[in-house]
């Protein structure tokens, strides 16, 4: 039995984003939705044909509500007493790109091409 295996090319723009005055949420669905390409006609959610999306003037975003004085991250090692937890304030004030940067990679597909995904996501 014989298989074939396409070739297909895959053409990638770049897009500039300004992030000032959007709030996070809806910023992080537009990039989501830029690095998976859903806005190209040939979409196929097998394919990793996304573009690639360049973020600036981050220090500007806005939170909604009292998201930057409640919100926490957690993580958990797999251990007794291996829970950590972040507040969003002090990861924002250290470094706002990750805080973007997890809210993108949770809106993202739970599957292999999720690694190659967020690697097209760069902050200037």
């Amino acid at each position: 039995m014989k298989t074939t295996i396409f070739k297909v090319k895959i053409n990638r723009k770049t897009h500039q984003i300004d992030a000032t005055n959007q709030s996070v949420g809806r910023l992080a669905t537009q990039i989501a939705c830029l690095l998976r390409g859903k806005h190209k006609p040939n979409y196929t959610p097998q394919i990793d044909n996304g573009d690639f999306v360049v973020i600036s003037n981050l220090d500007k975003i806005k939170f909604t509500g009292k998201k930057i004085e409640q919100k926490k991250y957690f993580h958990y090692s797999g251990y007794p007493g291996g829970l950590k937890e972040t507040e969003i304030k002090k990861l924002f004030t250290k470094n706002p790109q990750e805080v973007l940067k997890k809210a993108v990679y949770q809106m993202l597909p739970k599957n292999k091409l999720r690694q190659h995904m967020i690697k097209r996501l760069t902050f200037k």
